[in-house]
């Protein structure tokens, strides 16, 4: 009995288990066969997608149930693909809904990319000529139209280049916009060393955003903002610049409308500048107090070593303070005063600088009205400089008499590498000999190839071989001879010997012939 009931309990047990892996291999079948629940994306797992089995399942537990050394319990192959792919994945795989990211970019260091994509954002066709030299050092783009929006598109782009160091946008109507978008940039960019933004209508608001970036960008060293309408408005905005900044070395601010108050503000920023090398202000209209104030400005400088005031204002007032600021200045080597509106007077004033100075170089004063006289009295001053260091004096357009030149030889004796241009040597004129009026009728007549009793018959219309004054005068009007009315006097005069008040052939033909 005992042994009937140990048969019968393993029979149940046996039973038991064919029941369970019955019932798991069916849920595994179903699991491999379920329709996924969302449409496959773009870096999802495919067919192949695994779930990882988690410890202390139902499948887990009833492959633990099974005896390995039971044949009469072998998984389907179902069930041993399944436990293959459980595998596989606990060693890579993770139960998730989330999709596999796709490789990354690899950065784009050029900006090509991300200048594309601000060209997008700000809705403007890209420019292929940035695109190939966006990683030159030099990056000239002159007349390209950019306008506010592709400048901001170039700006974007230019935060983090580290190749471009010169930039030049120059006649591109960036407007001011387009200089807001520029000085945002250089305020990240450390590379750009030379800057030139001329012609692009920047006005005030545009300038004061300039220097703005000017006073906290350390990299910049040339500054080129020519023709940009700036006014005195914004004057202070540079000079303030002027003051602070210790990196620029050269700034150029020509071809605007400063004035006499941007002059006066100009003036104390330069005398205490003492990193500009190179300072260009021609083409402005400073005159007056704000000439004055700049040219002791320019001459308390202890830094600069060329100055261009050219087509300014200065007038006589402001050659005597440049003349005085050059006697006590031992720095700048070329200065520029073209057309200026300086006369002999102030030439003079200008020479007493000339006489003291050891530095300058290079002096160009052509197109005032100082005449011979002044070119002589500039000329003179720095004969009798015995430290001078001038090479060349421009007196451009300025006629010179004898005098001068006589100067000019001795001065090249003692300074042989002097070189000195002016508007040539003054001439007198000479008055054009008069034609005897004799001589302008035998003239006409040789030329229209007439006899001369052809000539005389234009006069006597009567053929009386006589002629009165008044037929006389009528026949040399429709000659056309260029006769004024004392040659015609004259003529007459001479004609008529006998003073009967007629003029005979016989008269023309001894006065014709007698002139001979």
């Amino acid at each position: 009995m005992a042994n009937e009931n140990n048969n019968d309990e393993e029979n149940r047990a046996g039973t038991i288990n064919d029941a369970s892996l019955r019932e798991d291999n069916e849920n595994v079948t179903n699991a491999r066969s379920r329709a996924p629940s969302r449409a496959k994306s773009r870096g999802s797992i495919s067919d192949q997608r695994k779930t990882v089995t988690r410890t202390g399942s139902r499948l887990s537990s009833a492959t633990e149930s099974v005896h390995p050394n039971d044949k009469h319990h072998e998984l389907p192959t179902s069930r041993a693909t399944s436990e293959e792919a459980f595998s596989s994945e606990t060693n890579g795989g993770y139960d998730t809904d989330l999709e596999i990211e796709e490789q990354r970019e690899q950065y784009d260091a050029s900006g090509r990319n991300i200048y594309k994509e601000a060209c997008r954002i700000n809705g403007v066709i890209p420019v292929s000529y940035f695109l190939r030299n966006i990683t030159e050092t030099e990056l000239t783009m002159m007349h390209h139209g950019l306008g506010p929006a592709g400048t901001r598109a170039i700006a974007i782009a230019l935060v983090g280049n580290t190749t471009i160091v010169k930039l030049n946008l120059s006649d591109n109507w960036l407007a001011p916009e387009g200089a807001v978008a520029i000085a945002d940039m250089l305020k990240e960019n450390c590379y750009i060393t030379d800057l030139d933004l001329s012609d692009n209508k920047l006005g005030n608001p545009g300038a004061v955003a300039i220097a703005s970036t000017l006073l906290q960008n350390s990299n910049l060293t040339h500054v080129t903002l020519n023709g940009n309408d700036f006014q005195d408005k914004c004057a202070d905005a540079f000079a303030e610049v002027m003051l602070n900044n210790n990196k620029i070395e050269f700034l150029s601010l020509s071809s605007n409308n400063f004035g006499e108050a941007a002059g006066l503000a100009f003036g104390p920023a330069v005398a205490e500048n003492i990193t500009i090398r190179h300072l260009d202000l021609s083409w402005n209209n400073i005159r007056g107090k704000g000439a004055v104030t700049l040219a002791e400005g320019v001459g308390g400088n202890i830094g600069l070593r060329k100055v261009n005031l050219s087509w300014n204002g200065f007038g006589n007032e402001g050659s005597v303070a440049l003349g005085k600021g050059l006697s006590t200045n031992n720095t700048l080597e070329e200065l520029d005063i073209t057309n200026n509106r300086i006369t002999a007077e102030g030439a003079v004033m200008l020479g007493k600088g000339l006489a003291v100075i050891d530095s300058l170089k290079v002096l160009k004063v052509g197109d005032n009205p100082m005449q011979t006289a002044g070119c002589y009295a500039i000329l003179k001053s720095v004969r009798e400089n015995p430290n001078s260091a001038m090479g060349e004096i421009d007196f451009g357009h300025i006629q010179v008499n004898k005098d001068f030149e006589d100067l000019l030889k001795e001065t090249q004796e003692a300074m042989p590498k002097l070189k000195v241009k002016h508007g040539g040597t003054k001439e007198p004129v000479k008055p054009k000999p008069k034609m005897n009026p004799m001589a302008k009728l035998q003239r006409y007549i040789q030329v229209n190839n007439l006899r001369l009793v052809d000539f005389f018959n234009k006069f006597d219309k009567d053929g009386s071989m006589s002629v009165n004054y008044e037929e006389f005068e009528e026949g040399l009007l429709e000659t056309g001879i260029d006769l004024d009315r004392g040659e015609v006097d004259w003529l007459i005069k001479e004609l008529d010997k006998d003073g009967d008040g007629d003029i005979m052939y016989s008269e023309l033909y001894m006065g014709i012939k007698k002139d001979k």
